[in-house]
């Protein structure tokens, strides 16, 4: 499984991002070793995932999340509460 998720940390930044180990790559991000994007602004939470069967379809997922705004905010507006 592949899975495309949203961490946020305690200044309510959220982050996407999609990965093949959910608990592996959070845990990466909590201990600084994320990426460049989340290297110094941990601890995450967990707010949102997906679960995909196929990686290509995860990152299209992503990158559609990433590029294009309107699929982000309905997204957001979709999970509000838990982003709160």
């Amino acid at each position: 499984m592949y899975y495309v998720y949203f961490l946020k940390n305690a200044d309510s930044k959220v982050y996407v991002g999609y990965t093949n180990n959910l608990r592996r790559r959070i845990g990466e991000h909590n201990r600084g070793r994320g990426g460049k994007y989340t290297k110094y602004k941990g601890p995450f939470k967990l707010v949102y995932y997906e679960a995909y069967e196929s990686e290509k379809d995860a990152k299209k997922r992503e990158d559609n999340l990433k590029l294009h705004k309107n699929a982000y905010t309905q997204l957001k507006k979709r999970i509000s509460e838990s982003l709160t």
